[in-house]
């Protein structure tokens, strides 16, 4: 198994439990809204340029609706549970590409349920994440209005945001800054050291992807 096919696994396995109304941290979305955008990302690349492109979200939206009307809930999760397109055929694609996004959904559902704590992760996982969030943190921070620089806990550092004015200081796991840098600042464990307005600033910005 993959860091990609272990958090698949065990988002779907979250899904099947829980059951197709409950709530996650994608805003206006249910269990089955992510399980049906999960099952149009891999399977209908026609209705891919919306996630990422305003101007195509009207389409890909209509497109994950008639997916929930067209399915079960139950089938959906078991859709996603299975790797699709290339990244069916090529594990080291869907490794690369689909890490990130499987944890950080799986960590959606789980971060939107009562009384959440965050998981122990294996340190090899760990350390996969911090790589991405070294490489990627320029793109994910892109949007804030405040520079901030991200410690890791057990050592690194990454600078993101404008490089002049008003700084933050974003101290915590290498999951919980992913999680941060993704959008989820409500959500994630992390200590912010900075001007109380500047704080204030980064923790209702719009980040991420």
């Amino acid at each position: 198994m993959t860091h990609a096919r272990d958090e698949r696994s065990a988002l779907c396995d979250l899904l099947d439990r829980l059951g197709p109304d409950a709530p996650t941290l994608c805003t206006g979305w249910t269990t089955y809204d992510l399980a049906a955008h999960l099952a149009l990302r891999e399977r209908r690349p026609d209705a891919m340029g919306g996630i990422g492109i305003k101007a195509l979200a009207g389409y890909t939206a209509s497109v994950q609706n008639r997916l929930k009307a067209r399915h079960p809930y139950p089938d959906l999760v078991s859709v996603v549970r299975r790797p699709g397109g290339v990244y069916g055929l090529l594990p080291a694609l869907d490794e690369a590409v689909n890490t990130l996004e499987m944890f950080v959904h799986h960590e959606d559902v789980r971060r939107a349920q009562p009384s959440w704590e965050p998981r122990e992760l294996p340190p090899e996982l760990e350390a996969v994440i911090w790589k991405r969030v070294a490489t990627g943190a320029r793109l994910m921070l892109r949007k804030s209005p405040v520079g901030v620089v991200l410690h890791r806990l057990g050592g690194g550092v990454v600078l993101g945001g404008p490089r002049g004015g008003d700084r933050v200081e974003v101290t915590g796991r290498a999951a919980e800054l992913l999680m941060f840098c993704f959008g989820r600042q409500a959500h994630a464990r992390v200590e912010l050291t900075g001007d109380p307005a500047a704080v204030t600033r980064l923790r209702e910005a719009a980040l991420g992807l």
